[in-house]
């Protein structure tokens, strides 16, 4: 028997949720759309659901619109049944109910090991090796590379390593140096980058599992005879044939990686992706989003990420939401869409959750002095009781909105149409009193878990100081 599912609504937004529960009904699921009688549903409060709402028979759940902010657990208390808030966008109830993906992901799981490289080992204290560690960590890092730099010693690499080590970290020593990455296994670390088939002899000196390059650029046949070589001596490794910079390599580079998968099909295989990322005036969530698409097509194992441009600064953070969404997409069999749009920092899909026509009909209700402002196709819609303007421009807005003598008024507003703006400008989605949403680019969580959490969110700051009593 299909679950019965209450879709609560105002009865502005009805004739469109009762057009998306037909959409989404099918066997499993009997959505019924149910009017509590409040023209706006953010308006509802839990008193007034428990006076008004009025079930059908053999309702299964609940589900509140996105933007009521009253007690679920109060309300399901009431009724019996569980409560629980949607999206706030209509438009993303399919999603929510798994029509489609983009509702209830698990990005839990990834089956790529990510190194985080800090490129200045050699000039950072000790401090402040830990320091930038524990952050990469908190952006999805998984080990922690330390990168030497040509012609500047690095006395305290053992030191550095025993610090990282006692705090929990995996390391990594990335040095052209024999003489370091020989300190480096010495020293207990966990990887060496690079050897290559001349210098695996030095992996013999500690625990450290290298990473094989070729003895020269594009040498493919080189960096097979390595691995052979640690094949017969049954030692771990990790194979890494060179990413190498647009124009200087790249497509054959590419070429290098898919020989090596189809020459070795079992072995664990790295690429460094810095040279594109770092090398390329380009966004990187696009290119993290592409890159992971060749790594996940090859089944590579591990990744080494670096974010010192200042366009690069959240690569990281950004590869490791990569790994996770194409991993849950490879494992059903999809394309990489619908899995939370983590990578999708300047637009969105959807861009637009309501019509022109959608707007105006709302505008003719409203009877009293705060504005609304909405973003359509057709421009930014600003409306209270005095009127209905609609601009692309906010300035060609402000002699409508009659705020001179109100400066707490005016700003709230010029921040607003300014983020109405920038969302019809580009096509995100704009919602009022909440900030763009800029997918894990623009995450500020403590940690990478919590970035890749899809789950409801408090409402925003703006909104809460009107609830104190700020201009609207």
């Amino acid at each position: 028997m299909a679950e019965r599912v209450a879709l609560v609504t105002g009865s502005l937004a009805e004739p469109r949720i009762r057009r998306i529960a037909e959409e989404i009904a099918d066997d499993a699921l009997d959505p019924v759309v149910v009017n509590v009688g409040v023209k706006v549903a953010a308006l509802m409060t839990a008193e007034i659901v428990e006076r008004r709402l009025k079930l059908p028979e053999r309702i299964d759940r609940v589900l509140m619109p996105g933007r009521f902010r009253g007690d679920l657990d109060r309300l399901a208390a009431r009724f019996g049944l569980p409560f629980a808030r949607g999206p706030e966008e209509a438009a993303d109830i399919p999603a929510y109910f798994g029509k489609g993906r983009g509702g209830a992901v698990n990005l839990d799981r990834q089956d790529v090991l990510l190194f985080a490289e800090i490129v200045d080992a050699t000039r950072l204290s000790i401090d402040e090796l830990l320091t930038r560690a524990r952050f990469l960590k908190g952006e999805g890092a998984d080990v922690i590379d330390l990168g030497a730099l040509p012609d500047n010693p690095f006395p305290h690499l053992e030191e550095a390593i025993a610090a990282l080590k006692a705090d929990g970290f995996k390391v990594s020593v990335d040095s052209f140096d024999p003489q370091e990455l020989a300190r480096g296994t010495r020293a207990g670390a966990d990887y060496l980058l690079s050897l290559n088939e001349h210098t695996l002899a030095i992996a013999e000196e500690g625990p450290a599992v290298p990473v094989l390059v070729p003895a020269q650029a594009g040498d493919l046949a080189s960096l097979i005879r390595a691995v052979e070589l640690c094949e017969a001596k049954g030692r771990p490794f990790l194979a890494d044939p060179i990413l190498d910079p647009i124009h200087l390599g790249f497509t054959a580079s590419l070429v290098r990686y898919a020989e090596l998968r189809r020459l070795k099909p079992d072995i664990p295989i790295l690429m460094g992706i810095g040279n594109v990322t770092e090398l390329t005036d380009a966004d990187t969530t696009g290119m993290n989003a592409l890159l992971m698409g060749i790594i996940s097509e090859l089944r590579l194992n591990a990744v080494l990420a670096v974010q010192v441009s200042p366009h690069c600064r959240t690569a990281i953070r950004e590869f490791d939401r990569a790994r996770r969404e194409f991993f849950a997409a490879r494992e059903t069999g999809a394309l990489p869409q619908g899995f939370g749009g983590g990578l999708m920092a300047l637009r969105d899909r959807r861009p637009f959750t309501t019509t022109p026509e959608e707007v105006e009909r709302l505008a003719g209700t409203v009877a009293d002095r705060n504005f609304r402002i909405e973003v359509t196709d057709k421009g930014i819609h600003t409306y209270n009781r005095d009127g209905h303007h609609v601009a692309r421009d906010p300035f060609d807005l402000f002699p409508h909105l009659k705020v001179e003598d109100d400066g707490a008024h005016a700003f709230y507003l010029g921040v607003e149409t300014a983020r109405a703006e920038i969302a019809l400008k580009l096509g995100k989605r704009y919602a009022q009193d909440e900030p763009l949403k800029w997918g894990v680019a623009g995450e500020t969580g403590s940690s990478a878990e919590e970035a890749h959490r899809l789950t409801f969110k408090e409402a925003g700051s703006t909104l809460s100081a009107k609830k104190k009593g700020d201009a609207k």
